[in-house]
């Protein structure tokens, strides 16, 4: 590296340094799913309690045969031969669906997947952050008002300050608070209350009837993210607004495939306009190339298992609540959780870090989650159940996790 360009560098050097000085810095590890809710780091085999594959379907086997069945049954579908010509499913979209990489494979899956969700239309994005960031910025612009759960995601506070409308963070689930901000804003102003309606690093629920309540009573828009929802709730897993009788109440259902579903891309659905809006306004959807159409394949096959295995979903909402006794029981911290997702909360990063790395030495796969993606002294371990985990490796990561906190007078 030459000395000059060096130089103009060095204040990445020294921002990383502080970031190790604050116990904040971060490093990719290699790693590799096995079967049963393990996986092999470092050489290390360990329990995998930080993953969002709920149910388990990552490593769904989708057999050569099987794939070959399903491709050709999508080709017949939708890519008839022209003229004695053989037809394949592309590997790739090579460009954007506006231009040339609109396949109907997309269009017939949406349209199947908006019958599922019960809405009038469904829209594929390649990600749910490149869904959040592309709606709300599509949906909301200058003068317009956001009222944001103040532990929303990441990709929600970023596509809230790309619209450049007002944002009001409201204190989490506070629909005291929430409602406060709503009495303030201007009558005429375009309103957009936006919410998890579980949040990732909390496991906490959405008052979302409350919510439906609320942006009746002021006039606005309601937008759910059901990245962690998805899948886990409802008969079929079509999420928790399905489960709550809420689906027409919601102006913007968001969610992703790749937690619950086990795959890839993201969803928005709603009312035909909606999409149709959406297809002229979404820059994350508009200057992209579409998800690779061999893979709308892939996800149709992990939908169909998602919808037809509830044995999946009963299953993971057992261990979730067992696992949560456990922990709670023993006196350690796990807020308000109520879900598959159970934070340990242990508040500072050092401490935090050392935590997780006693439990990687016993052959837990645990992550230390650290500010900004918490607050301040709320630094934790975020453990995360999936339905395949068995009871005695369960039992065994609470026997160890319980001692290991013991060890160190966290509790």
């Amino acid at each position: 590296m030459s000395k000059t360009k060096k130089s103009t560098l060095d204040w990445m050097h020294r921002k990383l340094d502080d970031l190790q000085q604050q116990s904040q810095y971060r490093t990719l590890t290699e790693t590799t799913l096995l079967p049963n809710g393990w996986l092999m780091r470092n050489q290390q085999k360990m329990l995998n309690l930080a993953s969002n594959d709920y149910l388990g379907l990552s490593l769904a086997p989708i057999a050569d045969q099987d794939y070959n069945h399903i491709q050709s049954s999508a080709s017949n579908l939708v890519l008839p031969p022209d003229k004695g010509q053989e037809q394949h499913v592309p590997i790739g979209a090579a460009a954007s669906r506006l231009i040339s990489g609109h396949s109907l494979l997309y269009e017939t899956f949406e349209q199947d997947f908006a019958a599922y969700k019960q809405t009038e239309s469904a829209l594929i994005f390649n990600s749910g952050y490149m869904a959040n960031i592309g709606v709300i910025s599509a949906i909301v612009g200058r003068g317009d008002i956001i009222f944001s759960d103040r532990l929303n995601h990441a990709s929600i506070i970023d596509g809230s300050i790309l619209s450049r409308a007002e944002v009001k963070r409201y204190r989490h689930g506070d629909l005291d608070h929430l409602q406060s901000l709503l009495e303030k804003a201007p009558a005429k102003a375009k309103k957009l209350i936006i919410s998890d309606s579980i949040f990732s690093m909390d496991g906490t629920v959405a008052p979302i009837a409350s919510l439906v309540e609320l942006k009746n009573k002021y006039g606005a828009m309601l937008m759910i993210d059901e990245a962690h929802s998805g899948g886990v709730y409802g008969k079929q897993g079509e999420g928790l607004v399905h489960e709550l009788g809420l689906t027409n109440e919601v102006e913007i259902h968001m969610g992703t495939f790749s937690k619950a579903f086990g795959s890839y891309g993201a969803y928005i659905a709603g009312d035909q306009v909606l999409k149709d809006y959406l297809i002229n306004h979404a820059r994350s959807f508009i200057y992209t190339t579409a998800m690779p159409p061999q893979w709308m394949v892939t996800l149709r096959k992990q939908w169909q298992t998602l919808r037809d295995e509830q044995w999946r979903r009963e299953a993971l909402q057992e261990r979730a609540c067992w696992f949560r006794n456990q922990l709670q029981h023993a006196g350690l911290h796990i807020g308000a959780s109520t879900t598959h997702i159970i934070p340990v909360i242990v508040g500072g990063n050092e401490e935090t870090l050392q935590f997780a790395k006693r439990l990687q030495e016993e052959g837990i796969a645990a992550v230390a989650i650290r500010p900004p993606t918490v607050r301040q002294q709320e630094a934790r371990i975020r453990f995360t159940l999936m339905s395949v985990h068995q009871w005695e490796d369960l039992q065994w990561a609470v026997d160890t996790i319980i001692t290991t906190a013991k060890a160190m007078d966290l509790i």
